[in-house]
């Protein structure tokens, strides 16, 4: 135990550093930020997932106590917690009479790893703004300078939103109705953007979720392969191309579309769910295809012409991927377990 948490607290320590570099504002620190889940997730499943808690606490307590405990806060909840949680999931096991081990399906994980995408998302949300009124707004300003970025063609001004400050000193000094812009042509250039604006803002939370549950899927792919590599893994290789989430997971994801209608934040973590939950479903595609192509001629070809059509695309091919993951796991059609592992 004491061996445990000594790695434990070096790994957190490091994680914190590579999390906390992103100050910096530079390139290099940006990718090493990007990795800064790896050592809690390898300690996890190289030695223990009390190893990985004792990571995660580490690499919080680290960057509340040197940097803010706003920031301890965040990695804690959006990259430090999760990371324990999927290393202890990915070792769990349970012993068969034949005193074989019954490890955890990896067609569980990556519904965990959706769920797990979704709550982190969540979490930030609640802990970035002191009211939901407020994180609308930061929502509508986020989205709406990502929109002036995508349409820098100097038609029109992008519209002032209205903060919290603002609404405060209009109710306390009453001033007239604003002028109606003199340019048919700028006014709706103007509406439109108010429009776009709300409408990616209340979509925000599902693209984060998405993203960070496909780097969760690469941090765990990653760390496993790197500890693997060391010979400490502690379970067997899987057979990743035949994973398959259970159905329930399709519940799961029929609930989140419902609570995506739910006012406050309660509609926030509905909309993440859904956009995570997309994310691993369109993986799941990804596996399926490489399972039912095995076997086939030419199967390097079709591999290739796939993920040819997915950097083309800039991942538009991955709703068409989320598609095959939903009828995958709505039909559980597969050829039969026990293929060659790729």
């Amino acid at each position: 135990m004491t061996q445990y948490l000594g790695i434990g607290i070096g790994a957190g320590l490091v994680s914190a550093l590579l999390f906390g570099v992103l100050l910096k504002g530079t390139l290099l620190a940006f990718v090493l930020n990007l990795v800064s889940p790896l050592p809690i997730l390898i300690v996890g499943l190289g030695w223990s997932h009390r190893a990985a808690l004792a990571a995660a606490v580490t690499g919080s307590l680290a960057l509340a106590l040197a940097v803010s405990p706003s920031l301890g806060l965040g990695f804690a909840a959006y990259l430090a917690l999760p990371a324990w949680w999927l290393a202890y999931l990915t070792l769990l096991g349970r012993q068969n009479p034949d005193g074989t081990t019954e490890w955890y399906p990896t067609g569980r994980l990556l519904g965990w790893v959706g769920s797990t995408a979704g709550a982190a998302v969540v979490a930030i949300a609640l802990l970035s703004s002191s009211s939901y009124e407020a994180y609308e707004t930061q929502m509508r300003q986020l989205a709406g300078n990502l929109i002036r970025v995508q349409m820098r063609d100097g038609t029109a001004p992008a519209p002032r939103t209205e903060t919290s400050e603002d609404a405060e000193r209009s109710a306390e000094t009453p001033t007239a109705p604003p002028a109606e812009p003199a340019d048919p042509k700028a006014k709706a250039q103007a509406e439109l953007h108010a429009e776009l604006a709300d409408a990616m803002g209340r979509l925000l939370p599902g693209i984060a979720a998405t993203g960070l549950a496909l780097l969760l899927v690469f941090y765990l792919w990653a760390s496993a392969r790197i500890v693997r590599l060391s010979g400490r893994l502690l379970r067997p290789w899987p057979d990743i191309p035949s994973t398959a989430m259970p159905r329930g997971v399709l519940g799961l994801l029929a609930l989140a579309v419902v609570l995506t209608l739910a006012p406050g934040y309660l509609g926030v973590f509905g909309t993440a769910l859904v956009g995570a939950l997309c994310a691993v479903f369109a993986l799941q595609g990804l596996a399926a295809f490489h399972d039912r192509s095995r076997g086939r001629p030419g199967r390097g070809a079709l591999l290739f012409g796939l993920y040819l059509i997915l950097f083309v695309t800039q991942g538009i091919a991955l709703v068409a991927l989320t598609l095959f993951g939903l009828a995958d796991t709505a039909l559980d059609r597969r050829r039969p377990r026990g293929g060659p592992a790729t």
